[in-house]
């Protein structure tokens, strides 16, 4: 192969799938994703011209991408996209990056609130994931999306902007510490940190990279969700609904934290790998 590792597409897959197998359950695709990276092009062109040809400067490139994913950096972070609701969202370090498991958050929503007109509201919204699919479904819809890290904040209306949703307006603010007094929303949606501070899952994958701030909190990771419960009664419309996605074991505790706090109607979801991790409740 002279002085190339690899002179073809599907040599370049084979040689980072066996570069990868070790550190990644995905490591094929870890490896196609970068690789079309590089080449600038979609996954599909893979597929389709597997001998097609790798430069010497594309191997460079790719091996420099390589190199970062053995060191643990989550895809996302070195392409800097991420997909979430058949949407291409920017990402960086400063957010945690979009999950397939809140697709089932947002999926939740629409089919609770089929209306045309709603006022909502999105607690933390990191790269705008959550906000933006709704609005991508319910042009008519008014949200508004918070969240207290600026840079989380530039990268949401980047995000927007991208895909034409400006008519979601993004703005920092602690919870609710910037949310106009007196507003009322019908909707109010987090997914907010819910890790405690010494789950041993800190230490493993895509989240040793990833903001702690977005991920953890006080009292078992449940103290920011009994906040925003509390708050949210000062911003909640008659029978307005209040929705979380939490951590697999929280649901008894965020259900109970709902009930103190005179919620009614209080249910919990299970995400794509059957554990719990939605639950919402509504206020009267």
């Amino acid at each position: 192969m002279s002085q190339y590792l690899f002179t073809s597409i599907a040599e370049a897959v084979d040689y980072s799938t066996r570069r990868l197998a070790s550190l990644s359950d995905s490591a094929k695709l870890d490896g196609q994703i970068l690789l079309a990276q590089v080449l600038d092009k979609e996954l599909s062109y893979l597929y389709t011209w597997p001998e097609k040809q790798v430069t010497a400067q594309q191997q460079a490139e790719f091996l420099k991408l390589l190199a970062l994913r053995e060191q643990g950096q989550p895809i996302a972070y070195i392409t800097g996209y991420k997909e979430f609701w058949s949407l291409n969202f920017k990402v960086s370090p400063a957010t945690l990056i979009p999950r397939p498991d809140t697709e089932v958050l947002v999926e939740l929503i629409l089919d609770n609130h089929p209306q045309s007109h709603l006022a909502c509201l999105d607690l933390g919204t990191g790269t705008g994931a959550i906000a933006l699919a709704l609005a991508s479904e319910r042009q008519h819809w008014s949200i508004d999306a918070v969240d207290y890290s600026e840079q989380a904040v530039a990268l949401a209306q980047e995000n927007a902007r991208q895909l034409s949703l400006t008519q979601v307006n993004i703005f920092q603010s602690d919870w609710f510490g910037n949310v106009p007094e007196g507003k009322r929303y019908q909707l109010i949606v987090s997914n907010p940190p819910y890790i405690d501070a010494s789950d041993k899952h800190l230490a493993q994958g895509d989240v040793r990279f990833e903001p702690k701030s977005a991920l953890v909190a006080d009292n078992s990771g449940l103290a920011d969700i009994a906040d925003i419960i509390n708050q949210s009664q000062n911003f909640l419309a008659p029978q307005g609904m209040l929705y979380f996605e939490h951590g697999f074991e929280q649901a008894k505790a965020v259900r109970q934290l709902f009930a103190d706090a005179g919620y009614q109607n209080i249910q919990t979801m299970k995400d794509y790998n059957a554990n719990d991790r939605i639950t919402y409740a509504c206020y009267n």
